[in-house]
């Protein structure tokens, strides 16, 4: 974009006009004013949200704009046009990502107004508005607070504290710290902005509901699904009310009340909106618009945290294919499409085919918004997760590093993606038995989303269990228990008693008595937790799978293995169907399968046949104990029944 900053006067549609008269110099201002007049025109024309087709659109007429802001624009009386002339070739620059051209035309309208209106103008604000915005979107936080208050105290200075005006800059500095994760800050201003547009505007206004809307958000973001339910709701109503059931913004309240009940579990409320909101997208506008990849992205979304993987992929793929169509190549929303199905891949297994398009995301965030972001940080620790799932440790702790480092430099030490990030370290440490790292850090993200969120907080409770989580890894049963039981308490106060997060909490729970042979106190723990994943996500969840594993590792334990056989076979019948039998999960299930019907066999526990595949692998020429090796050794147990006799006689023998 900066060969636009370039452009010669010689490329604008008013060409210098050599004049010898009074008479043809005001005929040449005359033209000029109407060029600039024209171009002005033109600019407000380019939007915020740009795709190739708009962009090829404007691209001829941004060098006419550039020669009339630059030369002309002193010629226009009313200081909104010239707003109108930088600002669109700024939102054409900032459309397509050129983020250093976009500052350019910005400050340089800013500097235009300010010579001539002084820097005690409502145009001045909205030029002040517009500059910290970029910031913003950049993630240059620092820039952009002094600029947003700027705006806000020169409008309430010259336009008074109660006028709309007023309302927007409240806004968009609340919005600037729920960015930050200042929820603190950020709600009294968006309470000071909502009552202030109803006073103004009245309760049934567009505006109200964007208001409505934004505290909403920002409830959802804290974990007040109470609070924010009923003012998404009144949005939804508001706008319907005011702009008809057929509509784009009635059609992004939709998906924000979707987005709420999907976080709650209330997955089908949550499809029937994302649905609705889709269909509505298609209908009003078209098939081809960066909205309706976005609901076809929300939808796979829904449809992951179901294991509905099937359906999700494609949706996926949709999505990026539109916004690579709509968009190109090279901007952030495909970036994050490349991301979320990279996502999808890991979440099965697909652990190669994820790699690549994890790399990607990163490297286009890094191109497009540069290497100090929070996406860019989001890209890094999600690589890491990648590698973490697959045991490449030593690749995954710099990343995490590095994310953790570079989100504390943008976010400051107090934000919640760094507690997510001091959680995600952790968990690593925790992996590779390097408890005592561990510890501090899952203590400092607990602290951190406690003094953040409140003590009352989905990710608090998270916080909590992954706590008891290595307590329990360290035998310190007496310390985990008071904290999968708070986890679980609290996950059953915000989101009710039917929630995937309670089914873990009580699988957890499940887990730490199997642990310490309470095996009568975990029983009913994973048959709720069982019936309660069955419920909620349907009998082929990978989840589910991993309730009817745990049911035979409790069973087997007992020496029921009958009953414990039956269901490692039903868990692994779901991971082949859901997630393919290269999965570990998978190859895991049947591990357990193979190694239940031999105990069964034998009548032995695991220790035991442990210590019998142990002698006999160097039989089998295995060196070592690998998956491999137990699979094959267990299914020749199972299928020769001359060493199944010997090894009978044999335990028959040891008793």
């Amino acid at each position: 974009m900066n060969d636009l900053a370039q452009t010669e006067t010689s490329s604008s549609l008013v060409h210098p006009i050599e004049s010898q008269s009074t008479e043809q110099r005001n005929y040449a201002q005359k033209l000029k004013h109407a060029f600039a007049k024209t171009m002005a025109d033109e600019a407000i024309k380019i939007e915020s949200t740009l795709t190739l087709n708009d962009i090829n659109e404007h691209k001829s007429i941004v060098p006419h704009l550039i020669v009339a802001a630059r030369e002309f624009a002193d010629l226009l009386e009313d200081s909104s046009d010239i707003l109108h002339l930088f600002n669109g070739i700024g939102r054409f620059c900032q459309g397509q990502t050129q983020y250093a051209a976009a500052a350019t035309f910005y400050e340089e309208c800013r500097d235009r107004i300010e010579k001539r209106l002084g820097d005690r103008h409502p145009a001045v604000a909205t030029s002040l508005n517009n500059l910290a915005t970029l910031y913003r979107s950049q993630g240059r936080y620092a820039e952009a607070e002094p600029l947003f208050k700027q705006a806000l105290l020169l409008t309430q200075e010259l336009l008074g504290d109660r006028h709309p005006d007023v309302a927007g800059s409240l806004n968009n500095l609340a919005l600037l710290y729920y960015s930050q994760g200042r929820y603190a800050e950020a709600e009294p201003l968006y309470q000071q902005a909502l009552l202030l547009t109803q006073e103004l505007l009245g309760d049934r206004h567009p505006n109200v509901a964007t208001s409505l809307n934004n505290l909403a958000l920002l409830y959802y973001s804290q974990g007040r699904y109470a609070e924010a339910e009923p003012l998404y709701q009144q949005a939804l109503l508001l706008k319907q009310e005011l702009l008809g059931d057929r509509h784009p913004d009635v059609a992004t309240s939709l998906n924000n009340l979707a987005l709420l009940y999907n976080s709650q579990g209330r997955y089908a409320e949550a499809e029937q909106l994302y649905k609705q909101a889709l269909l509505l997208r298609q209908e009003l506008l078209g098939d081809r618009h960066p909205s309706v990849a976005t609901s076809l992205n929300n939808l796979a979304l829904l449809y992951e945290s179901q294991g509905r993987y099937a359906e999700a992929e494609p949706l996926y793929k949709q999505a990026l294919l539109l916004r690579q169509e709509l968009l190109g190549d090279r901007h952030p929303s495909v970036a994050t499409s490349i991301n979320n199905l990279a996502l999808l891949y890991e979440s099965q297994g697909r652990y190669a085919e994820a790699e690549p398009l994890y790399k990607q995301s990163l490297l286009l965030l890094q191109e497009l918004l540069g290497d100090r972001h929070p996406y860019v940080a989001s890209s890094l620790n999600n690589l890491a997760g990648l590698y973490n799932s697959q045991g490449r440790y030593a690749e995954a702790e710099p990343l995490y590093k590095q994310a953790l480092l570079l989100w504390q430099e943008l976010l400051g030490d107090r934000h919640p993606d760094v507690a997510t990030s001091l959680n995600n370290l952790a968990a690593l440490y925790r992996s590779q038995g390097r408890y005592a790292e561990a510890e501090p850090l899952y203590k400092q993200a607990l602290l951190l989303w406690q003094e953040l969120l409140g003590e009352k907080h989905p990710d608090v409770a998270t916080s909590l269990n992954n706590l008891a989580g290595l307590y329990s890894s360290q035998g310190r049963y007496a310390e985990a228990e008071p904290l999968y039981k708070q986890a679980l308490l609290l996950r059953q106060e915000l989101l009710g008693d039917r929630h995937p997060d309670v089914a873990s909490s009580l699988n957890n729970l499940a887990g730490l008595y199997y642990s310490q042979r309470r095996y009568a106190e975990a029983e009913p723990l994973l048959k709720q937790a069982l019936l309660l994943r069955q419920e909620l996500l349907g009998d082929c969840h990978p989840d589910v799978a991993t309730s009817l594993n745990n049911l035979a590792l409790l069973y087997s334990s007992q020496g029921r293995y009958e009953e414990a056989e039956i269901k490692a076979q039903e868990a692994l019948a779901i991971r082949l169907s859901v997630l393919g039998e290269k999965h570990p999960d998978t190859l895991n299930s049947l591990l357990s399968v193979k190694g239940l019907r031999v105990q069964n066999l034998l009548q032995c526990d695991q220790q035991t046949l442990f210590a019998i595949l142990e002698a006999l692998a160097p039989q089998a020429n295995f060196p070592t104990l690998d998956t491999e090796a137990m699979l094959y050794l267990l299914e020749d147990i199972a299928t020769n029944p001359e060493l199944l006799h010997v090894l009978q006689q044999s335990m028959l023998q040891q008793t």
